[in-house]
Parts: structure tokens; sequence; C-alpha cells
């Protein structure tokens, strides 16, 4: 009898046993099932927050000031800019860089200033309409254009002054205009132009409409004539490279763009674009 009930009390506590052993699993399962839906809900809510963050696509109208030695690659570079951001447009205002930073400093609006020289950009700066530091994206440097084939023979810049030699120059207070006097500064050379031009895209012109013999311009607008005018490079070209800053402008309608295509113009597709075009690396 005693055995009996000893037997009936150990298939009880076993019973007793493995039922608290259920219940501790079946709580462990469901703590685990919580903590997993709670981790995925909170991986789920996170997932917008992190899509919105990662978005770096800009929108709406940026104005571009720019010199006038930009117009053809800035304007493909306007294009793949707006190809990347559909929701932008890139509005240019090309002529010379003096001009524009006159504009500029008495209020035009615009975006970004993209000067053709240190001394250009440092009206806007002066005048503080500057949101940064203006940062140098490229180079620039001087031929002697002439009509296809350089029917003239020119081969220097002493030979613009050879009489019947009509040349024009950009203005001083333009950066080509500047440039050229320190290149024929340099070269010891001594010349009265027919004309001086407002930009360096009219010294090109002049000589494409076949108004003057020669003129000194950028090497990339021989590049980007095409074939239309011919170029002569000389010596003391290199005494007068031309630095291009870049800069967003402190009163910018659209900051945010402005900043996004000063940061492409200077990012390696930027870059590649301004190469190709013949334009020298900062």
């Amino acid at each position: 009898m005693t055995v009996a009930l000893s037997n009936r009390a150990a298939r009880a506590a076993a019973a007793v046993t493995a039922a608290a052993a259920l219940l501790t699993l079946s709580a462990c399962g469901s703590s685990s099932t919580s903590a997993g839906s709670s981790a995925s809900a909170s991986s789920t809510a996170s997932a917008p927050a992190a899509a919105s963050a990662s978005s770096t696509a800009v929108s709406g109208k940026i104005t571009v000031f720019a010199a006038s030695s930009l117009q053809q690659v800035f304007t493909t570079l306007g294009k793949q800019f707006e190809a990347a951001n559909p929701g932008a447009k890139v509005s240019f205002n090309f002529s010379g860089s003096g001009t524009l930073a006159a504009s500029i400093t008495t209020g035009a609006p615009a975006d970004v200033f993209a000067a053709a020289s240190d001394a250009t950009m440092a009206t806007v700066t002066k005048a503080n309409d500057n949101a940064g530091a203006p940062v140098t994206f490229t180079k620039n440097i001087l031929e002697i254009a002439t009509a296809p084939g350089n029917p003239k023979h020119i081969t220097s810049l002493a030979d613009l002054t050879k009489p019947g030699i009509k040349v024009a120059l950009c203005a001083a207070t333009e950066p080509c205009g500047a440039a050229a006097v320190i290149a024929l500064k340099d070269a010891g050379v001594k010349l009265t132009p027919v004309t001086y031009e407002q930009d360096v895209n009219s010294a090109q012109n002049v000589v494409q409409l076949g108004q003057v013999d020669a003129s000194l311009v950028y090497r990339t607008n021989i590049l980007g004539a095409a074939g239309k005018i011919t170029g002569v490079s000389f010596p003391t070209a290199v005494q007068a490279i031309t630095d291009y800053p870049i800069a967003v402008l402190k009163n910018a309608p659209n900051a945010a763009g402005a900043q996004a295509f000063v940061n492409y113009v200077l990012s390696p597709q930027g870059q590649q674009v301004l190469t190709a075009a013949g334009f020298e690396k900062p």
C-alpha cells in the first residue's frame, strides 16, 4: 500500500514538473516572437526615414551667372545636371565676368557665380555677396585666333604688329583682356588693337566674321569653334594662365540647388567634361 502511494506521488510530481517545463517553453517562445515582431516593426518604421535621408535630388530653378568662355561647356554640364535632378532647371546668364560681377553687387538675383578670374570674383567677395569661399574649378590659357588656315601666316605675338594686321583684344576689365596685357608685356610686344571687345566670345566672333585678322582668345574658344578659326600658341601664354573660381551667392534664391550645381562642377564627372573641352585642371 505504501509502495502504491509512493508510485502515484512520483507520477504526480513528474506531471507537475512536465507541465511547468511546458509553460516555461511557451513563455519563452511567446517572448521571442514578440521581440521579433517588435524589431520588425521598428525596422519597417525606420525605412521611410532612411530612404528620405538618402535622397539627394534637388529641384527648382537654379540661376548661374557664368563667364562667356564657359558657355558651351556649362550648357553641357547644365543638361547633365538636369538629367540627374529631374526636378531642377538650370538657367544661365553668360557674359563678361566683370559685367556679371557688377550685376551681382548691384542686386541681380542669382544662385551661382562662375568667373574667369580671381580679380572679378574678388569684386563679389569684397561686397560680401558670396555665401562661402570661392573654389577654383578649372584654368584656361590664351592662344592667337586667326582665320581658318592662318592666311596671314601669324606665328607669334610679334607678328600681330606687322603693317596691315588688324587685331582685336578683350577689354582690359575682362579676364581675357587682363591676361592679354600680361602676355604681351612679357613678350615685349606693344600693339594697338582696332577694337576692344566686351568678352572673349566677341573677340572670337570678329575673327570668324573676317572683321579682324587675329585676336587673343582662350584655347577653349579655338577648340569650340570646330575649325571656324585657327589657333596659334605662344610661349608667354603660360605667364597669363587664368584661374576660374566658382561660388554660391549669399542671397541665392535656391541655395540648396546652387550648392548641388557647384558640387557637380567640382565632381569627377564635371571635371571630365571641362577637360574634354580643353580646360586645364585646377
